[in-house]
C-alpha cells in the first residue's frame, strides 16, 4: 500500500467522492461556526484534504483568514481546484509542526483526521501554540466506541480494522488535556451525504475513502456488488437518503 498521502488517485476522487449536498455542507459550517470564540474567526483546518470545509467556513462563516494545511501535495492541488477562494490559502505541513505563527487562530478544525495523527500529543501541543487564548478545538470524527457509518454493513472487514485505528474518546481527551485543552462540548451531528442509495454505490465505485486501501479487490468487489444489489431494489420515486453521523469533541485552549 502506498502511502495515503501521495495516492493522486485517492486525491482526485476524494472531492466528488465525499462531498455533501449544499445544505448538509452549510449546516456542518454554521454548527462549527457557532464554537468560534468570535465572529469572524481566523481558521486553521489540520488535514484539510480537498478543502471542503475550509471553503464552506469562508463562505457562510465569514472566517477569515482561513488556512488548510495537508502533508498530501496531490490533496492541495485538488482544494486549490475546487476550492480556491479570497481568503483561503493551503500550506503543505504536518500536523505536528504547523507550518504558521504562533497566536494567530480563533478555531482549529480536524475533520476525519485525528486517527491518521502519528502523534496526537505533539499535535495538540501545536495547536495550543498557535490559538490564540480562548481559541477553540473542533475535532469531527466518529470514536471507536461509536463506529456506525453505513459502508461497515457492506465492508465488514472495515469495522475491525478501525476499532484499531481509530482512537476513542478518552485518548484523544488524554492527548490533549495536557496541553492546555479543557472540554467545552462533546456531542454528535447527522446530515445527509447522497439523496439515495444509488447515488451513494455511484460514488463507493471510485473508492473514495482511504480506508478502502486496507481491503484486498476481492473484499472491496464483494461489498459493492451487495451495495449495488441493495441500490437497485430503490425505489426509483423514493430514494432512500444515506446520512453520515459523527462525533464532535469541542475543546477550549485556558
Amino acid at each position: 500500500m502506498t502511502r495515503l498521502h501521495d495516492d493522486v488517485r485517492l486525491a482526485g476522487a476524494y472531492q466528488s467522492g465525499n462531498g455533501m449536498p449544499e445544505s448538509s455542507l452549510r449546516a456542518w459550517a454554521k454548527l462549527i461556526g457557532s464554537f468560534a470564540p468570535c465572529p469572524a474567526p481566523a481558521v486553521v483546518e489540520i488535514g484539510a484534504g480537498t478543502g471542503m470545509f475550509c471553503a464552506a467556513l469562508a463562505r457562510w462563516q465569514r472566517a477569515s483568514p482561513v488556512v488548510g494545511i495537508d502533508p498530501s501535495v496531490p490533496m492541495l492541488e485538488q482544494a486549490r481546484r475546487h476550492n480556491a477562494l479570497p481568503g483561503v490559502h493551503y500550506l503543505v505541513g504536518s500536523a505536528e509542526a504547523l507550518p504558521v505563527r504562533t497566536r494567530s487562530f480563533d478555531l482549529a478544525l480536524l475533520s476525519r483526521v485525528v486517527h491518521h495523527l502519528p502523534d496526537r500529543p505533539s499535535c495538540a501541543r501545536e495547536l495550543a501554540r498557535v490559538l490564540r487564548p480562548g481559541g477553540v478545538v473542533v475535532i469531527r470524527t466518529t470514536f471507536r466506541e461509536r463506529l456506525d457509518a453505513l459502508v461497515y454493513d457492506y465492508w465488514p472487514q472495515l469495522r475491525a480494522i478501525d476499532e484499531q485505528r481509530f482512537p476513542g474518546e478518552e485518548e484523544v481527551l488524554a492527548d490533549f488535556t495536557p496541553a492546555g485543552f479543557t472540554v467545552r462540548e462533546a456531542g454528535s451531528f447527522a446530515q445527509p451525504v447522497t439523496t439515495g442509495l444509488r447515488a451513494f454505490h455511484q460514488r463507493m465505485r471510485n473508492r473514495p475513502l482511504s480506508k478502502f486501501a486496507y481491503l484486498t479487490e476481492a473484499e472491496f468487489e464483494a461489498g459493492l456488488r451487495c451495495l449495488g444489489t441493495d441500490a437497485e431494489s430503490e425505489p426509483l420515486t423514493a430514494p432512500w437518503p444515506v446520512h453520515e453521523r459523527y462525533d464532535l469533541l469541542v475543546l477550549t485552549l485556558a
